[in-house]
């Protein structure tokens, strides 16, 4: 049976194999066992229920919380030669009703419901007429009291199988679930718990990484600008800041859409369209936006703003390379978001969980004050075992040397206190700059020993300093309608001089995926296939099968069908036209060649990214060119390259990293190492002289671990 479902995956799906935990699930189902599957987004959830559908007799049903997930679904499903619909309130009775016969017919192989149709006894007597053999319960977490985003209309799901007589088998998935979740969905739809199948949570293309004490406006607009023609959503808390924020990149020129509750139903549908069509590449949006987007080549996930959970923090920035391609989260922290979040939940949750919500809070908080392993933090949050540090995270990877900055920060703490502790961050940098505001002249401030005592900085990088001091709480904030400063007990110490204070230097933007003119150009063909089919560009191909095109350069149609995500119905369908464009590029281009056999192996293997430029990296240093001269010809980081060196590694290559350890330091490291006990860089680099750099630190611990 099996073999069957593999068959099937590659002809509408274009894949050899199926991912770690889809095999499980998909024999679990076949079985006819009542099944939770607990997935991270992009984990491949849907094809648990999709090829079942194919597999078995009559139509299986979808119950799905959001619209615009069951279009693009749908959309895909038919592009892969799969026949299946929705009913929701997007369309008119006439045209349900007419839906619905045709499912009565054995039309479709798929129906996608709202859970809200439960409700209604006439839907549930059409559903008898129906044979279903699966009902597939996506998003289940929303079944759970205890879950972030509870929803009444799912306690039907449970009606709906005792009127059906408890013929179908039931599958539920999710991406975020905590044990306590976990347990609480198989209670409520009639799963033993050791029917679960659990993939882990971690996303291995995800790097994730929290910024403090930054401008978050500059590094947002210096962040989408690098990355200028990705694919990326802003979430921030609420509507007003949605607003500003799109404002400010509008007036800057770039392609930007906006999403939340407070526009109409036409205008957000508009926006959402837009998006999804690529006809924008950002996406500015509360919460309210992007549960129920398929959107693949999604790059990056920024949050502006703290969320107010982990749960939904994971589910938003999971929207990032849902098609297994390399992307970034990224969380831009101020303390007040922390007030903000509280308001938010203290107006709007039932009193008996407030308690509970402001505990989630917190431990949100501890997210992005750690300073070991995010991706870690994360797991472990979901019940996960700890495990080994990702290697990919921006605490993993962050080799950025501490700074002293004690007197300045007392200079700061100490004009605080003379101003009584009244006023707001720029004002503040104002009165340390030295500014001629009319405004310090009339509060005297110009007599203050701390006027102009900071005069050689400009007022932006002082009011940088305070969101530092801020993040890091030696200083405190006063919401009101005017948010003003304080000195806390931790800036106390430091005006006594108890207490040190370091920074480490401002983070940079980089390039998520570096520019490729092929990719640019099969990017554009899928853009004009899908305008013609009226679906969004990724419905055609993710951009992983584009990369994998560019990778092979296949000649002819045939060929097509080794690349991932292409199937016999869409090879048919849009493989002349990927063909010629590949053709004309390489006769323009012979330098161009596909990769080795070797390179290929490694780059289609499902776990791994298909991005290959770790490789490009590997192969300049197997050369004899040095981490210097290759961040320099390619124009990266040295960071950057030292993390495809890791990459590689973690690939199977073989990397000599004794030769990044000074003979005379590898003696130092190691007895570093037991002294500080741990595996995290920071406690170790601390033990060590000036000139051993973390990369050498990072060197050691691949070579004892080989």
């Amino acid at each position: 049976m099996m073999e069957a479902a593999r068959q099937l995956l590659k002809k509408h799906f274009g894949y050899d194999e199926f991912r770690s935990g889809q095999v499980q699930t998909i024999q679990s189902v076949l079985q006819g066992i009542n099944t939770l599957c607990i997935m991270p987004t992009g984990g491949g959830k849907s094809i648990c229920y999709q090829i079942p559908a194919l597999t078995l007799q009559g139509t299986t049903l979808v119950i799905s919380p959001l619209i615009s997930l069951m279009k693009d679904q749908v959309d895909a499903l038919n592009q892969a030669g799969i026949p299946a619909t929705f009913i929701n309130s997007s369309i008119s009775t006439a045209e349900a009703n007419d839906r619905m016969e045709l499912a009565k017919q054995g039309v479709y192989k798929l129906l996608y419901i709202a859970p809200e149709r439960l409700e209604s006894t006439y839907f549930l007597q059409e559903l008898r007429e129906l044979p279903i053999p699966l009902i597939a319960v996506d998003e289940a977490h929303c079944i759970s009291q205890w879950g972030h985003d509870f929803r009444p209309s799912y306690l039907h799901i449970r009606k709906t199988l005792d009127y059906l007589g408890g013929q179908p088998t039931i599958l539920a998935l999710t991406a975020t679930a905590t044990p306590q979740v976990s347990t609480d969905i198989c209670h409520c739809l009639s799963i033993h718990e050791q029917n679960t199948v659990v993939t882990g949570f971690e996303r291995k293309n995800l790097s994730f990484s929290v910024i403090k004490g930054q401008n978050r406006e500059q590094y947002l607009m210096d962040y989408v600008k690098t990355n200028l023609h990705e694919s990326g959503i802003i979430y921030a808390a609420t509507r007003k800041t949605v607003d500003q924020l799109y404002a400010k990149l509008e007036k800057a020129s770039l392609r930007v859409a906006r999403y939340h509750a407070g526009m109409s139903e036409a205008e957000r549908s508009r926006e959402q369209d837009r998006f999804l069509r690529d006809e924008v590449t950002i996406m500015v949006a509360t919460s309210a936006f992007g549960m129920g987007i398929d959107k693949s080549n999604i790059r990056y996930c920024i949050h502006f703003q703290m969320p107010k959970n982990m749960e939904s923090y994971y589910q938003e920035a999971g929207r990032a390379g849902r098609d297994g391609l390399d992307s970034e989260c990224i969380l831009l922290y101020s303390s007040q978001d922390v007030q903000i979040q509280r308001f938010l939940i203290e107006q709007s949750t039932d009193p008996t969980r407030m308690s509970f919500e402001l505990e989630k809070l917190r431990q949100m908080v501890d997210y992005c004050h750690t300073e070991n392993c995010l991706q870690s933090f994360i797991l472990q949050y979901f019940g996960e075992k700890e495990g080994l540090n990702c290697g990919r995270c921006g605490n993993c990877t962050d080799d950025r040397e501490l700074i002293d900055v004690t007197t300045d920060a007392q200079k700061v703490l100490s004009c605080i206190v003379r101003m009584k502790q009244r006023f707001g961050k720029t004002f503040v940098a104002k009165v340390l700059t030295g500014s001629r505001d009319k405004k310090i002249k009339e509060f005297g401030f110009q007599v203050l020993p701390t006027y102009g005592i900071m005069s050689v900085y400009s007022v932006k990088y002082v009011s940088d300093l305070i969101e530092f001091l801020i993040a890091e709480e030696y200083i405190g904030v006063e919401h009101g309608k005017f948010p003003t400063l304080f000195v806390t007990m931790n800036g106390k110490d430091v005006l006594l001089g108890k207490k040190t204070v370091q920074r480490k230097e401002q983070r940079t933007t980089t390039l998520i995926i570096e520019s490729d003119e092929l990719f640019e150009e099969l990017r554009n063909v899928r853009k004009r296939l899908a305008e013609e089919e009226k679906v969004p560009p990724f419905v055609i191909f993710s951009d992983q099968t584009l990369r994998d095109l560019c990778l092979q350069l296949p000649k002819t149609v045939e060929e097509l069908l080794t690349v991932k995500g292409i199937g016999e119905h869409k090879q048919k369908k849009y493989g002349e036209r990927f063909i010629e464009a590949i053709s004309n590029y390489c006769a323009e281009h012979p330098e161009r060649k596909s990769v080795q056999p070797m390179e290929k192996e490694v780059l289609s293997h499902p776990k791994k990214s298909v991005k290959d430029s770790h490789l490009i990296t590997y192969e300049m240093l197997e050369k004899g060119q040095t981490i210097g001269e290759i961040s320099k010809k390619r124009q990266l980081s040295k960071q950057t390259i030292e993390n495809h060196l890791v990459k590689c590694s973690q690939e199977g290559l073989l990397i000599d990293w004794a030769s990044f350890i000074p003979e005379e330091f590898e003696p130092l490291i190691e007895k570093a190492v037991q002294e500080a006990n741990t595996n995290r860089l920071k406690p170790i680099k601390e033990l060590l002289p000036e000139n051993v750099t973390y990369f050498m630190i990072r060197s050691y611990f691949m070579k004892i671990n080989e």
